[in-house]
């Protein structure tokens, strides 16, 4: 005579504790990463053997030409970035702690120091200039 078994192995996988790691590690990056607001254009960096990495900035000031600026994704010419940059509120201003500078290797000097003189003018201090490392 044959006993028929009662307990019948079940196998089941439960894919609950596995969704909820997966979505705990998709919140972990999202909150994690830092998004590039750069524009889209190409730059010849000057080189520098002492340059030293930057923590990305809220506000980056690109700039190609003195008709061509920009603030952020934002194209402008010099006056329309002094007054973008007059237009952000005190408090704005003390939130940003620094702005990162752009600029092609063939940009002429005085360019260069007219922008820096704009970004002092508007309050920014800590202004950080973006080379590459030889």
């Amino acid at each position: 005579m044959r006993f028929k078994r009662r307990l019948e192995p079940h196998s089941l996988v439960d894919l609950v504790p596995m969704i909820d790691v997966v979505f705990q590690l998709i919140l972990f990056f999202l909150v994690s990463t830092t998004f590039a607001i750069l524009p889209g254009i190409t730059l010849q960096l000057p080189e520098s053997s002492t340059a030293e990495p930057t923590a990305m900035t809220r506000l980056a000031v690109v700039v190609v030409s003195r008709e061509e600026v920009y603030l952020n994704k934002d194209r402008m010419d010099l006056d329309a970035l002094d007054a973008a940059l007059a237009q952000l509120s005190p408090a704005e201003k003390a939130e940003i702690k620094s702005i990162t500078l752009e600029g092609d290797k063939q940009l002429p000097y005085g360019l260069t120091i007219e922008v820096l003189d704009l970004l002092r003018k508007n309050g920014f201090r800590g202004i950080n200039l973006h080379t590459l490392e030889k």
